[in-house]
């Protein structure tokens, strides 16, 4: 099948490239190397994926620009495509809502049209955890109502679920709703918090720890999350949602203690008050998943902290 993979350079991104070229797949990825975080990074991922010498096309471009994206469109026949190109995070932004939701929502209308008029029919698409807000029942079930986002990025993704269900609806599209909760492992972002702690604890540096360090989250190893999104690949679902998490809660303060543990060093804590737009928690019912795309996540974080303390410390070297 011919795959186009949009953040196809990013960290899950390079991931499902690898593994739908492995696998057999032509794949094009379309990113547009934004500084979000260092485009050297991102450069690194397309040149470990150009690597494997398998039928693959980088295209930079931005999936808010609909010119573009049409003529990509026009140029190739899409099987399927994984769409996961996205401005990403909480915190970024409550700075900047207007960009999040011209990238995350515009962005992903410019998809679904360009999808539409070249009659490609079947999507993954990236949501988000964040859509649940401050969810009062726990674990969060895809049939929990989901309106009291909290955050500008939580918004967006809320819209993208409601242009989903539109385009299956209306157009017939089959379209799958992933919502990650906390994905982490190799070639993770920066940014984020996993890898933020590593490089500041090796480096002898205070981690910034908002509130008292008992916030819970479900964090996901990248691997079990690409058995998600393939699963999604390899059946007709016409529209649905699915959590894709671990389905368990690691508290903040056990996390830094994994992190000091693979690095062999204690951190230095620099106590922070809480953040606008975080959750106390996040934890995934994944029972829908594991009914329907026969989901089984398997890498405990006591497992996958040390597999991503390995990359961590190879990228370093």
């Amino acid at each position: 099948m011919n795959f186009l993979v949009t953040g196809g350079a990013g960290f899950i991104g390079s991931h499902v490239c690898e593994r739908l070229l492995k696998d057999g797949h032509a794949v094009w990825a379309l990113d547009d190397l934004n500084p979000f975080y260092d485009v050297a990074l991102k450069q690194r991922n397309i040149r470990d994926i150009q690597k494997l010498a398998k039928p693959f096309t980088f295209v930079q471009g931005d999936i808010t620009d609909a010119p573009a994206v049409n003529e990509l469109f026009g140029s190739v026949k899409f099987d399927q495509i994984i769409h996961l190109a996205a401005r990403a995070g909480v915190r970024p932004s409550l700075a900047e809502p207007a960009l999040y939701q011209r990238v995350n929502v515009e962005g992903t209308v410019n998809i679904l049209e360009a999808a539409r008029l070249t009659g490609v029919k079947k999507l993954t698409i990236a949501s988000s955890s964040s859509v649940y807000g401050v969810n009062s029942k726990i674990p969060f079930s895809e049939s929990d109502p989901i309106f009291s986002a909290i955050s500008p990025y939580a918004a967006s993704k809320l819209a993208c679920e409601a242009l989903g269900h539109v385009y299956h609806h209306v157009y017939k599209m089959d379209v799958a709703m992933l919502r990650f909760f906390t994905v982490y492992g190799p070639r993770q972002r920066p940014d984020l918090a996993i890898h933020k702690f590593a490089h500041l604890i090796s480096t002898g540096k205070p981690i910034p720890v908002f509130g008292d360090g008992s916030t819970k989250r479900d964090y996901t190893f990248v691997e079990d999350i690409l058995e998600g999104i393939l699963g999604c690949t390899r059946r007709e679902l016409g529209f649905e949602v699915f959590n894709l998490g671990e389905s368990q809660t690691i508290e903040l303060s056990y996390l830094i203690t994994l992190i000091e543990k693979a690095l062999g060093k204690k951190a230095i804590i620099d106590r922070q008050p809480s953040q606008p737009g975080d959750v106390p928690i996040t934890f995934a019912d994944v029972s829908k998943a594991r009914q329907m795309l026969g989901y089984r996540p398997r890498v405990k974080i006591e497992e996958g902290i040390p597999k991503f303390v390995e990359w961590f410390k190879s990228q370093q070297s």
